[in-house]
């Protein structure tokens, strides 16, 4: 090898060194590894929204948005409840749900959530849990936290 393919081939392994540094301290420093859980302060309809996040490597690596009635059980569970609301609303809490946790393992701690049509009163909780478990995130608080609802 000529002293012309060193040198590229040194610059190269430079430049990618320099990015996989800058992506790891990008995340490292950001969001702490633990688990987060937040939850709406009440019931409404007769459920109560929560979210959960797993951060791993400063990275959310995987993430549960639900919502639950007061013997504990989940609403993507409730197949009636589905039928109803996709008939009327064109979508149920089995996708929407998925599709807002997509948006968060997305973006990450930058993400930016849009709103599912109709499902915008989950949505709008959904942008609120997510504010409170990022900041937990943040602190390495793994307490489940109150978020108010209006």
């Amino acid at each position: 090898m000529d002293i012309k393919k060193k040198m590229v081939a040194g610059v190269l392994v430079i430049v990618v060194l320099a990015l996989v540094f800058m992506v790891f301290f990008k995340n490292s420093g950001t969001i702490k590894d633990g688990y987060y859980t937040a939850e709406m302060d009440g019931f409404s309809h007769g459920w109560k929204e929560y979210l959960r996040i797993q951060v791993k490597q400063g990275t959310i690596m995987s993430a549960e948005f639900n919502a639950k009635n007061e013997s504990g059980f989940i609403k993507a569970w409730d197949n009636s409840y589905m039928k109803n609301m996709n008939s009327v609303q064109g979508t149920y809490p089995n996708k929407y749900t998925r599709e807002y946790v997509q948006q968060l393992v997305d973006g990450q701690a930058d993400v930016k959530v849009d709103v599912v049509t109709g499902a915008t009163h989950s949505g709008d909780n959904f942008k609120k849990l997510v504010e409170v478990v990022l900041e937990q995130a943040k602190k390495g608080d793994s307490k489940t936290k109150i978020v108010k609802s209006e």
